[in-house]
């Protein structure tokens, strides 16, 4: 038999690929069809941006810069927690003197003097001179609170403030000491640390000011004294008291406002706390955090960081959509390449957050995680939203929701609280674009909830199948929302959306792909029921 062969060198190995018309031939040397292959029509296109790899004849897609940023630097990283970890541990064996729990409005609190100092040495290695900068910048919002306290040029203020200096630090990309001082003071910007873009973190330390000068704000409005319970004589009852109680008046000081603002574990990209929180813990220690409860935790993060390594070795979803590398791909191909980006989004911004939130539990800061439900387990906008970055959303609520009047102006106090969170995140036409798109997205699950409750349809036999067809509505709109703001953008989205409804594959994909998400959606509801049951609290989320 005659057999002509190609030859295509990829990744120091040589893939035979036979052109034979023998069946036996070609399921013998059929290459496996899970994974991103090389003779992929679409290869050259995007190979560029793939990476050697750790597995054999594999390389790896590392071409998100924000999650390649973490990958890059997790030994470097590693090293920073362990040593500061060590030090936080006998600074506390050795300095702290044994006494009581610190209950009393005067006591110190001797940790945020660690806090402190090790803030300003981590921020001083990170980012060099520019911590100058930032402390500056921080200090001054500390004084706008401090200075206009419980009047409502506190919160006015301090939000202009804050905004201001988000689109100003964008805008002159971080200032230069040159440009503000003059040439002679350019030696000052060669000294920029190990991430010289210092403004690209301050988005998180953003929250922290309005978080402090807020809290200061209502402590004023409504002292701790106030409260019925005196918890001056114990500990917060809930997680929620932390939160909501003011601290003593005398814990809203400078060196307490740094250590929080400052603090090293949650400092680059959270869990987000309240200032009321951190000094809370810090006085009375969460019973949440036990050995137990860190050890388990760590081996939980270092399973998902595996499973990010196998997918980016075998999936190359996201250089594939930077180069929209999909032309003639069939609806169904182009589905997979929008759902496994978003994948990629959940667990790249899961285990940072992870990461980080180990390190403070290691360090015995209780806080909440970030993403409570695996993405793929939402069939509700509004639940999504809950557990999609929960910490961001809590403080969302806190600062800006319930200020604006809550529930009871959603419709319109939405609009204000999506177009912050795209701001926040990044000054971009397709960012904001996405905020508009999810409140868009919103309103008829809005409406169809308070038209069609449970409290007036839900014995109806037909609720639950109707409540399933609105719930795969809601799935295809986040994903459109969540491809346009984070994957591929406007225009990537409508080549998407061309192919899907502009071709008779397309449609019957779409139905297809509507019968399995009715089908998963009843799946997501009977997990609910349970949650339900045992009385666990993720299922109202």
């Amino acid at each position: 038999m005659d057999n002509s062969r190609s030859l295509t060198h990829s990744e120091g190995y040589i893939h035979e690929k036979s052109t034979t018309s023998s069946p036996s031939t070609s399921i013998m040397t059929s290459p496996s069809r899970w994974r991103t292959r090389e003779d992929n029509p679409h290869y050259t296109e995007y190979e560029r941006l793939l990476s050697k790899g750790w597995i054999p004849n594999r390389k790896v897609d590392n071409s998100d810069a924000q999650y390649a940023t973490f990958r890059d630097n997790i030994p470097k990283l590693f090293a920073l927690v362990i040593s500061y970890l060590c030090l936080s541990h006998l600074y506390r064996i050795f300095v702290i003197p044994k006494q009581l729990p610190v209950k009393q409005p005067h006591q110190p609190l001797h940790r945020i003097y660690f806090f402190f100092v090790a803030g300003i040495a981590i921020i001083t290695a990170l980012h060099g001179t520019s911590m100058l900068k930032i402390l500056t910048i921080i200090s001054i919002s500390y004084w706008i609170g401090r200075t206009a306290a419980g009047t409502m040029w506190n919160p006015i203020a301090s939000w202009t403030f804050n905004l201001a200096i988000l689109f100003l630090n964008e805008w002159y990309d971080g200032y230069k000491f040159g440009t503000l001082f003059g040439h002679g003071f350019d030696w000052m910007d060669e000294y920029r640390g190990i991430q010289p873009r210092w403004h690209i973190l301050f988005n998180f330390v953003m929250l922290r000011l309005v978080s402090f000068n807020m809290d200061y704000y209502w402590q004023n409005k409504k002292s701790r004294d106030e409260y019925e319970k005196d918890d001056r004589l114990g500990g917060p009852i809930s997680d929620k008291d932390r939160i909501t109680v003011p601290c003593f008046a005398s814990d809203y000081n400078y060196i307490n406002f740094l250590a929080y603002v400052l603090y090293p574990p949650l400092y680059l990209c959270g869990p987000i706390i309240t200032f009321n929180d951190f000094i809370s813990q810090v006085r009375y220690p969460s019973h949440k955090v036990t050995k137990r409860f860190v050890i388990t935790y760590a081996i939980r993060l270092a399973a998902v960081i595996l499973v990010m390594e196998l997918t980016l070795h075998y999936l190359y979803v996201v250089a594939i959509s930077k180069k929209k590398a999909w032309d003639g791909d069939t609806p169904l191909e182009l589905s997979m390449i929008g759902y496994f980006n978003l994948v990629i989004i959940w667990m790249k911004l899961l285990i940072p957050w992870r990461f980080f939130r180990l390190w403070g539990l290691a360090d015995g800061i209780f806080t909440e995680e970030n993403m409570v439900r695996c993405m793929s387990n939402n069939f509700s906008a509004q639940r999504f939203w809950k557990s999609w970055h929960r910490t961001f959303n809590r403080w969302t609520v806190r600062y800006i929701f319930i200020p604006l009047g809550g529930s009871k102006y959603m419709a319109y106090n939405m609009w204000v609280v999506f177009t912050f969170v795209a701001l926040w995140h990044d000054i971009e036409l397709k960012l904001l674009a996405w905020g508009w798109l999810i409140c868009l997205f919103l309103m008829p699950e809005l409406i169809a909830s308070s038209l069609f409750s449970f409290k007036k349809f839900g014995k109806k036999p037909y609720y639950r199948v109707v409540c399933g067809i609105g719930a795969v509505g809601n799935i295809l709109m986040m994903m459109i929302a969540n491809l346009v703001g984070f994957c591929v953008g406007v225009d990537g989205m409508m080549d998407m959306l061309k192919q899907i409804f502009g071709t008779a594959n397309g449609l019957l994909f779409l139905v297809t792909v509507s019968i399995c998400l009715f089908i998963a959606v009843q799946i997501m509801f009977e997990i609910r029921e349970s949650e339900k049951r045992r009385g666990d609290p993720k299922w109202k989320m």
